[in-house]
């Protein structure tokens, strides 16, 4: 017999797992979608908070705190002039060693060395170099300038290279043949790499050879010319940085020791050839450190390289600039700064952006972010949740009941099953029928029937009779003006459309609902301009226009029950011209009042119940929509923002039932 064995799946990404959840991602965006905002927004908005509940990230705000946090902290660390003041200790140090040397000595030759102790200038570069060729007769004075030379050389070297300076504290008189040969052949290899000729084998002979030069341990060239050029650029803000006395003493000093270890040329190669390559960095400007304590060149240019990554990363961060994506973050660089956990969240927050692009609740067009079908289904499902929450009768009537079938009230009786049939199965009745059925086709010369078990056929099932449900042609004329915005509406009356429209299309899939969107025009809205819905930013109320176009649609469905639904914070401002053009007056001219109390009048003679929701209290509104309920027999409801899609989704289930 064969034999099987089974492990974990290796083969790239498992086929049986589950799809990426991102309900609650969606159900989060879509708060913010449901008060008012675009979709691209409401996207950048969930970025920046991250996932909500126990399985949440940090989102971007959170990590660019993180950044701001470890920018103060470098700053803080201490001051840039740490190597300077290091050098002036010790030279005054060293400059008292040899006067108390020369101190008991009578003879003019130690007058004469006092006063050339005495004429060196203050500028400790230049003390130095005239120091260069002094004849010490303190032998700790001497050791101490050697000290100065040992310091200047370690902490130069180490500005350019991090981690020359442990490199170099061997005290192997051999350390400074190998620095010289390193830089010759680093130039060498970018000059090679310049003409196109060099290799990945090039690279991996170079690290095996003066690997312990570069503890970051880059993987290609790229890597190592982007850690020289980024700290080379820090060096040239170092020197920025400082007063320009202090930055002539330090360049002076740099020079020299460069100048003594023979480096001065290849040194020179290396920053042409980084600034080359690397032209995009900040090679200059200054930077503001604030702490006390003296920082060392290597460590000062080291904070200061941390400080330039962490100012990118601030920016990208971000996300404030036109086209900006997560993908403009880079991955490397929140390694560096903020560690592995904040790598992980990030890569937490571009897989929600790209699972819900590539499960098909966003789409990119025309250069903007839209939601599809599929995601304002799901908004208008959580927009029905949070109304049905808000109604204080409990879970009666039509409410979100699931195991409702769709058909109306039962009547007792029963009828055989016919496909297509949605009112619920009789199953005693159903089981009943089986049972007949397999007793008759039983009986017989065995004389007796088991009924251990019953099989079941098509024709034994049964369904309870129910009432006929009428459908109803429903039309939401919903006001998109600007004043909506400017009184805090807005958000109310998106979120109740697209609550009706779901109750609706999922309850009543017999009715026939259209939403009308109405400012200087009316428009009819589809389920996918809902959700990404915008008020517009134009003067007039035309409710002549929407009205209709409302009376067009019942007029297509004679034998429906008519049901319109009216939401606005205005009187009519606005009304259509003979020619198609929208004609603005404010206050209403007479012809506007005319001309939409006219379509109020068709409505009624419709036999239409026209129900206004009026969020607003203004005189002039009241009494239109108090002419509008005599003429119409309709009602005036006034709720507040928050409310009205308890209010119109419970007078639409209201006039459903009949409950006029």
């Amino acid at each position: 017999m064969s034999r099987y064995r089974y492990g974990a799946y290796e083969g790239g990404p498992d086929p049986l797992a589950p799809p990426y959840d991102v309900r609650a991602a969606l159900d989060a965006m879509g708060d913010s979608v449901l008060e008012g905002t675009r979709p691209e927004e409401a996207l950048r908005e969930l970025l920046r908070r991250g996932l909500p509940g126990a399985q949440g990230r940090r989102g971007l705000d959170d990590l660019l705190r993180e950044v701001r946090r470890r920018r103060r902290e470098l700053r803080d660390r201490g001051r840039l002039d740490g190597t300077l003041e290091q050098v002036r200790s010790l030279l005054d140090t060293a400059i008292g060693q040899e006067r108390a040397e020369l101190f008991p000595d009578p003879s003019d030759e130690a007058r004469l060395r006092e006063a050339e102790l005495d004429a060196l200038p203050s500028d400790a570069s230049q003390a130095v170099r005239r120091l260069a060729d002094y004849d010490w007769r303190s032998d700790a004075a001497r050791a101490t300038y050697e000290q100065i030379k040992d310091l200047l050389r370690r902490e130069v070297l180490d500005a350019r290279f991090q981690g020359m300076k442990q490199a170099l504290s061997s005290q192997d008189p051999q350390a400074m043949r190998r620095v010289k040969d390193m830089m010759a052949a680093l130039n060498d290899m970018l000059d090679k790499d310049a003409r196109g000729e060099h290799t990945q084998a090039d690279f991996d002979r170079f690290m095996q050879e003066y690997g312990d030069f570069f503890p970051e341990n880059p993987e290609n060239l790229e890597e190592l010319v982007d850690s020289l050029a980024r700290r080379a650029a820090a060096m040239e803000r170092l020197l920025d940085s400082l007063t320009p006395e202090q930055r002539a003493e330090l360049a002076g000093l740099m020079d020299q020791v460069m100048q003594d270890a023979g480096l001065a040329m290849e040194m020179t190669r290396l920053t042409d050839a980084l600034r080359a390559r690397r032209p995009d960095l900040a090679w200059g400007g200054q930077e503001q450190m604030t702490g006390q304590d003296p920082l060392g060149m290597g460590d000062a240019t080291t904070a200061l390289a941390e400080l330039a990554d962490l100012a990118d990363l601030e920016a990208a961060l971000a996300q404030d600039y036109p086209g900006a994506r997560l993908d403009d973050i880079d991955e490397e660089a929140v390694r560096r700064a903020l560690g592995r956990q904040a790598v992980d969240d990030l890569a937490q927050l571009r897989r929600i952006e790209a699972e819900l692009e590539r499960q098909g609740y966003l789409q990119r067009r025309r250069g903007g972010l839209e939601l599809t079908p599929k995601a304002v289904r799901r908004l208008g499902e959580t927009a029905l949740r949070r109304v049905f929450a808000q109604l204080t009768s409990g879970r009666q009537g039509d409410h979100d009941q699931r195991d409702a079938g769709q058909a109306g009230e039962l009547t007792g009786s029963s009828r055989p099953w016919r496909f297509g049939d949605e009112q619920p199965l009789d199953v005693v009745r159903t089981v009943s029928n089986a049972i007949r059925r397999n007793a008759m086709e039983g009986s017989g010369a065995g004389g007796g029937v088991r009924l251990n078990s019953v099989k079941l056929d098509v024709d034994d099932f049964e369904v309870q009779e129910t009432e006929r449900r009428t459908a109803a042609a429903v039309c939401l004329l919903v006001d998109l003006s600007y004043s909506m915005v400017l009184r805090g509406t807005w958000a109310a009356a998106k979120q109740t459309t697209l609550a009706l429209h779901t109750l609706v299309t999922s309850k009543y899939p017999q009715d026939a609902i259209q939403i009308i969107g109405f400012s200087n025009y009316a428009r009819v809205l589809h389920p996918t301009e809902m959700a990404g819905l915008d008020w517009d930013m134009v003067q007039g109320t035309n409710l002549h226009h929407a009205l209709m176009i409302a009376g067009r649609h019942l007029d297509r469905h004679p034998d429906f029950e008519p049901i319109v639904l009216v939401v606005t914070d205005g009187e009519p401002t606005a009304h259509l011209r003979p020619d198609g053009r929208s004609l603005f007056d404010y206050p209403p001219s007479p012809e506007t009042l005319v001309l939409t109390l006219a379509e109020v009048d068709k409505m009624t003679r419709r036999g239409a119940c026209l129900n206004v929701f009026m969020l607003a209290e203004d005189r002039r509104l009241v009494s239109f929509v108090e002419e509008v309920a005599r003429r119409n027999g309709g009602r005036v409801f006034a709720p507040d923002a928050e409310r009205l899609g308890e209010y119109v989704v419970s007078d639409y289930l209201r006039v459903r039932r009949g409950r006029r």
